[in-house]
């Protein structure tokens, strides 16, 4: 029976090492999506990123330039979604960062500058105009993480 339990392990995680065994995990990843659009309220050009993933610049999704161009969102179930403003997730203040007296001068805070230079949004949440957080025609780079 050793030998049966030895053999029936092997094989599971050979299945598992190869991704042929579908997981119950696998099968959630189906409600991790962003869909984004080319204009407010939800209209316009569309175009769902599956999650998990990573654009460190929207020059040439699915053959579209999307930079600066995504004026709403609707995040899946299962997804967060991060957008920056500058490309390569980089954060538009954050060399400012590193000079904490001029900060303080402008009154600027730390989380002034995250604030400034991206915008999180939790699974479910539909934005239907980034003019409301001032973050219309600034997106540049995006990352959908999935929570399951």
């Amino acid at each position: 029976m050793n030998n049966v339990n030895n053999i029936f392990r092997s094989f599971v995680s050979v299945l598992c090492l190869t991704g042929l065994m579908i997981s119950p995990a696998y099968a959630k990843k189906s409600d991790c999506w962003v869909d984004i659009f080319d204009d407010a309220h939800y209209r316009g050009t569309k175009h769902r990123i599956n999650g998990p993933k990573k654009l460190p610049n929207l020059h040439n999704v699915k053959g579209k330039n999307w930079d600066k161009k995504i004026e709403s969102i609707v995040v899946g179930p299962s997804a967060i979604a991060i957008l920056f403003e500058n490309k390569n997730f980089k954060l538009t203040l954050a060399e400012m960062a590193n000079h904490p007296v001029l900060m303080k001068s402008l009154g600027i805070t730390k989380q002034d500058v995250l604030d400034d230079s991206e915008l999180i949004f939790q699974p479910g949440i539909k934005v239907h105009n980034f003019g409301e957080f001032h973050f219309n025609h600034k997106i540049r780079s995006i990352k959908v993480n999935c929570t399951k």
